[in-house]
């Protein structure tokens, strides 16, 4: 017999979420297959089994929080092990707990005269729907109540006021006729709302902009794409171009790529771009090793394997950490300007945004309708002046419009 315990998974990590089971109870396992999916601050990892058996036992239900060292299940060598339903979990393991003498008879059980036995999901399901366990009638005849009898009792009763002023405070001017949905946060998007709060709080963030034109860049994409393509294979897109201007500018602006600790500045000496990558469970920062020593087909094709993988839910923890500036591009869902919040402990971030046709000048006498980009750099100001800030944004648009000179300055 084997027991399936949560591995050490980073240093920052020592929790998560069963997201879903893999494998049931009887299935046959064999050593290195992954039996559950963990749901993590950051990424989801996959459950291996270090032993080839049956699986009898899950101990924890999907949604349930685990933490390093937990015995999730249990894996039997033998073959011919007496294997439980894959109904059986956690919830009905901790419920077998002695009975009351009035409990073994069979007349219905009295609940209100005896202490009350529920498991821990159909406690934690009652808390969310703020439902009175004393009011569930358990089909268990030995009065165990189980997530199951929470939710037929919720289902045969529609939420009361007293209810949702109870449980949830801030919606409480819903009328309960009025149709809503309401969705668990995932472990992921907790993490995010927690740190983007914390960001907030904890950093002197303003934000600077300017517009750059895109024509130059748009010109070269066109005249070089299908010759890029052919030998890289791989398309040249716009967020190359503006890597590397952004490495050109962090070597001219250094405190950009620098964080603070404690009383100390830290001022990096490498080039870490975090690229934000938009998937289901929300937004995911995968980086961009040593950026300055990459060129464009590098990039591009390093971009590419990483969204591919947040996209497909394979992320490393690896991919996720040390970065040492962010680019976003909140352009592609048609963005024409935000101010994007700080990536900490990081000490800046580059917004890019939607290039729109508009007219501009090009002289006293002249006019043009020319692809502009709105860009936004959110930065911390206990470190970064708007000198500093402002310059910055001046060299990436300075680059950008004449991108030859990425050539030699990045």
């Amino acid at each position: 017999m084997a027991e399936i315990k949560v591995p050490e998974l980073a240093e920052s990590i020592t929790e998560g979420t069963i997201f879903q089971w893999l494998k049931k109870p009887g299935d046959f396992i064999n050593k290195g297959e992954p039996i559950a999916e963990l749901e993590t601050d950051k990424v989801n990892v996959e459950l291996m089994s270090e032993e080839s058996g049956v699986l009898t036992k899950l101990l924890f239900n999907e949604g349930d929080t685990v933490k390093v060292g937990d015995t999730i299940a249990i894996v039997s060598a033998e073959a011919e092990a007496n294997v439980p339903q894959a109904e059986e979990t956690q919830e009905q393991v901790k419920t077998e707990e002695p009975s009351e003498p009035s409990a073994v008879k069979e007349e219905p059980v009295t609940r209100p005269a005896q202490r009350l036995i529920a498991s821990p999901a159909a406690r934690k399901l009652a808390r969310e729907k703020g439902i009175d366990l004393s009011k569930v009638t358990p089909v268990d005849p030995l009065g165990r109540i189980r997530k199951h009898d929470v939710e037929a009792y919720g289902q045969q009763t529609s939420p009361t006021a007293s209810t949702v002023e109870t449980t949830k405070p801030a919606i409480a001017e819903f009328e309960p006729e009025k149709p809503v949905e309401r969705m668990k946060m995932s472990r992921r998007r907790q993490t995010i709302a927690k740190r983007l709060v914390e960001v907030q709080h904890n950093a002197a963030m303003l934000t600077t902009f300017n517009e750059i034109d895109m024509t130059a860049v748009m010109d070269l994409r066109k005249r070089r794409k299908d010759a890029f393509y052919q030998e890289h294979d791989v398309r040249l897109g716009f967020m190359s171009f503006f890597t590397k201007a952004v490495v050109a500018a962090l070597k001219k602006y250094p405190l950009l790529n620098a964080e603070i600790q404690g009383d100390e500045i830290i001022v990096k000496k490498y080039y870490d771009i975090g690229v934000a990558v938009s998937t289901d469970e929300g937004l995911v920062v995968p980086v961009v090793r040593d950026a300055d020593k990459k060129n464009f087909a590098e990039i591009e094709r390093e971009i590419l394997h990483l969204a591919t993988k947040a996209r497909e839910n394979k992320l490393s923890l690896k991919d996720l950490q040390g970065g040492t500036f962010t680019i976003t591009n909140g352009g592609v869902f048609g963005s024409l300007m935000s101010t994007p919040i700080l990536n900490g402990p990081q000490v800046g971030i580059l917004g890019m945004h939607k290039i729109q046709l508009r007219p501009v000048a090009i002289d006293e006498e002249r006019m043009e309708n020319r692809p502009m980009m709105y860009v936004a750099l959110s930065y911390d100001h206990r470190i970064i002046d708007g000198k500093e800030a402002v310059g910055f944004l001046v060299k990436v648009k300075e680059l950008l419009e004449d991108p030859e000179q990425l050539l030699l300055e990045s």
